[in-house]
């Protein structure tokens, strides 16, 4: 005799393949969870990682910016006292200058002028006097440029007093020149003393 299956075998067939699809459902949530969690713990490692670096690229950079402010103010100083240094050093070769100025100012004045004031602003220095003649201020021009002190004179003014204070001097006339370098004038000196030796 035949056998004849009562059992409902396609609805438990049925069961089965829900509870395979549920199970896979669920093995394939928890696999994307572990993929997530560890995607996620993989980033925040990184993202860790990275903030330190940060952190230490700011100490660093703290540090560097406090090295930088002490090398801005080491160099301050350091231009102030180059300044200073260039102020004495022109003060010590200016030093003698102006006495050299007044000797050489005292020998070119020739017979027939005599020198009221001298005015100096900066390296421009004027000469105000009185002469006997024209002649006699064209040659002081002369013995100024020679003296080698004092570069390019000009005269400025030259004119015949109106008042008869000293009928002797008759002209009033004003020089302009330029005061020579100390250096220039260390020059003119060492070569006049090689003139004078030879």
């Amino acid at each position: 005799m035949r056998k004849i299956n009562l059992l409902p075998w396609r609805e438990e067939l049925r069961h089965q393949a829900q509870r395979n699809f549920l199970i896979m459902l669920v093995l394939a949530a928890l696999i994307a969870a572990g993929c997530v969690f560890a995607v996620n713990r993989y980033f925040e490692a990184q993202i860790g990682n990275q903030n330190d670096r940060n952190a230490y690229l700011r100490t660093e950079i703290t540090k560097l910016d406090r090295q930088i402010a002490r090398i801005e103010r080491l160099d301050e100083t350091r231009s102030r006292l180059l300044e200073r240094k260039r102020v004495i050093e022109d003060l010590q070769a200016n030093r003698t200058l102006m006495v050299r100025l007044f000797d050489q100012l005292v020998r070119t004045v020739p017979t027939g002028i005599r020198l009221l004031n001298a005015r100096q602003q900066d390296d421009e220095i004027t000469l105000r006097g009185t002469s006997q003649s024209n002649a006699r201020v064209s040659t002081y021009l002369r013995n100024l440029e020679a003296a080698g002190v004092l570069h390019d004179p000009r005269l400025r003014i030259i004119e015949a007093e109106t008042d008869d204070t000293d009928s002797t001097m008759p002209y009033m006339f004003e020089v302009s020149a330029t005061v020579a370098p100390p250096e220039t004038v260390a020059e003119n000196e060492s070569q006049d003393g090689t003139e004078a030796g030879e």
